[in-house]
């Protein structure tokens, strides 16, 4: 009669969803969403592949769930602290907020949603149109503050707000990209003076 091998640890029943995709969102800035699989993600966090699967259904589940995860932290670091702010403090908050998620490295690849859009700007589906949304929301949040400033006095009336946010993201992007690749706070402390000479900080 041969011994009954040990059966190991099943780490599926002690790893919560949470952890499960805060692996997830790391890992897609790294290898891309398009290139996070249950396998890959199975190997990252030491648990089946099997066990995962009965978390996630199909990739395209995973990649959702795992944006959703990556909202659930950029409003934690990013919109939160504005919270209770209006007009310029509260796009100063955005600004700096944002900063601060890309210098302080939550995630390895940079701002997840910077790359995941770039990433599956050409793969209809989903996945691209829950970033396209995500994408809209923070634009939409960046205009509606410039808005308010401009309501209360702090910034001209010949501005056109949302030209101004665009303005504003792409020096946030660029800041991105570029830490992302040179891992200093030069871009960081570019993107910040630029934002403040056009605002009049």
């Amino acid at each position: 009669m041969s011994a009954t091998r040990p059966r190991k640890s099943r780490s599926d029943g002690e790893r919560s969803r949470a952890v499960i995709l805060d692996q997830a969102a790391r890992l897609a800035t790294v290898d891309g969403l398009g290139g996070l699989s249950l396998s890959r993600l199975a190997d990252a966090v030491g648990m089946s592949k099997s066990g995962l699967f009965a978390h996630f259904g199909s990739k395209e589940e995973l990649q959702l769930a795992t944006i959703e995860a990556a909202e659930k932290v950029f409003a934690d670091i990013v919109l939160a602290p504005a919270t209770g702010t209006r007009g310029m403090a509260r796009v100063r908050a955005l600004v700096d907020g944002y900063l601060a998620y890309v210098h302080n490295e939550t995630f390895p690849g940079g701002c997840f949603f910077a790359s995941a859009l770039v990433e599956m700007s050409m793969q209809p589906g989903e996945p691209r149109d829950r970033l396209v949304d995500f994408m809209n929301r923070w634009l939409a949040e960046l205009e509606a503050a410039l808005r308010e400033a401009q309501d209360g006095g702090s910034l001209a009336q010949d501005e056109d707000p949302a030209q101004l946010a665009f303005e504003l993201e792409a020096a946030l992007f660029l800041a991105n990209a570029q830490f992302a690749a040179a891992r200093n706070s030069t871009p960081i402390r570019r993107a910040r003076s630029m934002i403040e000479r056009r605002l009049g900080l």
